[in-house]
């Protein structure tokens, strides 16, 4: 039985997508090194993409847009990405093991993994997988809404980013329903 792992990047930011992606590992080709992404640097994570990408059965990547998180809240916008990037598998799986506490609405079996992006490794690819995304789309949103500090903060509410907010003011890309924003609006 095909196995998918499923995690999400992106619940905290103020700014940008919320992604998730969902990989099938292939048994057969197993990769060093898989955990949670947010303890691997950014070079390693790099790597560990390319590689998922190569030898993995199937991999996906999907999101929730700024829109979608402020009609729907970050939760249920989180759980939209996860569906969205399981269903984008060109291999259906079996089974779903998703990082987290509880599961989207759908069809598959599944169960949700308490800090599975460091105990499972599929979910580890899948975490590796939609943090590189999503860091890599705040990068170009630096060059798209320069002076923010995209690139460097990835959209997270730090003094930087609160102060670029307060002088410049509030993008398209930023998410409205988030307090930090709602109250500059």
């Amino acid at each position: 039985m095909d196995i998918a792992g499923v995690d999400e990047v992106g619940r905290g930011p103020l700014a940008g997508d919320v992604v998730a992606a969902a990989v099938i590992l292939d048994p057969a080709r197993p990769i060093e090194g898989l955990r949670d992404s947010k303890k691997l640097s950014e070079a390693r994570r790099e790597r560990l993409a390319v590689l998922i990408k190569e030898q993995s059965i199937a991999w996906a990547v999907a999101r929730a847009s700024v829109a979608e998180i402020d009609e729907l809240n970050i939760l249920h916008a989180s759980m939209l990405a996860m569906k969205r990037a399981v269903e984008a598998l060109q291999l259906q799986p079996g089974y779903v093991l998703v990082d987290g506490n509880r599961l989207p609405v759908w069809n598959y079996a599944s169960e949700p993994v308490v800090k599975g992006d460091d105990r499972v490794p599929a979910i580890a690819a899948a975490s590796i997988l939609a943090k590189v995304q999503r860091d890599n789309e705040l990068k170009a949103l630096e060059e798209q809404y320069p002076g923010y500090g995209f690139a460097k903060h990835k959209g997270y509410p730090t003094a930087v980013h609160l102060e670029a907010l307060r002088e410049l003011g509030v993008t398209p890309v930023h998410r409205r329903s988030f307090g930090p924003v709602r109250d500059l609006l």
